[in-house]
């Protein structure tokens, strides 16, 4: 099967009022197949947000996009420069739910105007009725009341709120949808119903694959089919959910797990510890591998060298400590740089 969306090796990065470049993502190369929903998890400042706003066309300055290439959907563009990304790309090809969704939501407008807004976008010539109609089709296909067509952003709760621009966001029926961080200022109750929605809008194939950024293991693993973990701007391991769960492999992931209440008999019982330390700040990175100074099992290579993402019995892992222990153990020249 063919990938719907192929990032490779990403590179973004923030330009300071001083002129340095903070570089948030790097080297990020990932995929996402037809039907599946990939996770993407990590601790705050892990670069997963601005993953998002490159991978769905919306970086903005003071982000630039440095380097790499996307194919959606049999369509390659390169991100690095000026060219330009095709139109018709963000909305009908890929689309973001964006972190805070709540809040994007002009409180002096209907719905009814923000989605005739979506649609004219992408058609000029849309007719407001036309617009509107098909709004009321969607909401009624998602078993959403369409009477919230009329109302104003104050006259709903969070979580309906946060509904509404996820319906809003697939109008255009986009291949992919990236959701960052969709459920983070909702109650448990509505981050079930948001979720609901989301899987149901992939069941009925509006949408063809879903990238959901989060920082909740135990929600992931109950949503995606595999898990991406980022550290610092890059991901440090990759592999189905049952093995991210069940059997981690980068001593990050498992701090991870260790840390976070994971509804799953093998690891419920276990004793909650926090991660020591801090994330590296990025103007700053450590030469080797940069979860090191707060690895347990790291050792002089892992402080001088850094490991590049290999792929280890079917999943993709980059740690000396796990290549040493599978008797796998790439040259220096296999390093990423």
């Amino acid at each position: 099967m063919q990938p719907l969306l192929n990032a490779q090796r990403i590179c973004a990065a923030y330009r300071l009022e001083n002129g340095d470049e903070v570089q948030a993502v790097d080297h990020v190369s990932l995929s996402v197949f037809p039907g599946e929903v990939l996770g993407v998890v990590g601790e705050s400042g892990c670069g997963k947000s601005t993953l998002a706003a490159v991978l769905s066309l919306t970086a903005r300055p003071p982000l630039m996009v440095k380097a790499g290439t996307l194919t959606l959907a049999g369509q390659q563009v390169t991100l690095a420069g000026k060219q330009p990304y095709p139109v018709t790309w963000r909305g009908r090809l890929v689309a973001l739910l964006p972190q805070g969704a709540m809040n994007s939501l002009n409180p002096t407008l209907r719905v009814r105007d923000f989605a005739f807004d979506v649609l004219r976008a992408h058609d000029r010539q849309v007719d407001r009725r036309v617009a509107l109609e098909r709004a009321r089709e969607r909401l009624q296909q998602l078993s959403l009341p369409p009477r919230v067509l009329d109302a104003y952003p104050h006259q709903l709760s969070g979580g309906m709120k946060q509904r509404v621009v996820a319906v809003l966001s697939t109008l255009l029926n986009p291949r992919l949808l990236i959701a960052d961080e969709p459920t983070s200022a909702l109650d448990v109750s509505s981050q079930r119903a948001l979720v609901n929605l989301l899987l149901e809008l992939l069941e009925r194939e509006i949408i063809a694959s879903i990238i959901f950024i989060s920082h909740d293991l135990p929600l992931l693993s109950n949503v995606a089919d595999r898990i991406a973990v980022m550290y610092a701007g890059e991901i440090v391991e990759l592999a189905t959910t049952r093995e991210i769960i069940r059997a981690p492999q980068h001593p990050y992931t498992r701090a991870l797990l260790q840390a976070t209440l994971v509804p799953e008999r093998t690891i419920r019982g276990r004793r909650i510890e926090g991660i020591p330390g801090q994330p590296p700040d990025l103007r700053k990175r450590p030469p080797g591998c940069r979860f090191s100074p707060r690895c347990p099992h790291a050792t002089d290579r892992c402080r001088r060298e850094r490991p590049p993402l290999e792929t280890i019995d079917g999943r993709a892992v980059a740690c000396w400590w796990v290549f040493e222990r599978e008797r796998r153990v790439p040259s220096v020249e296999e390093s990423v740089p």
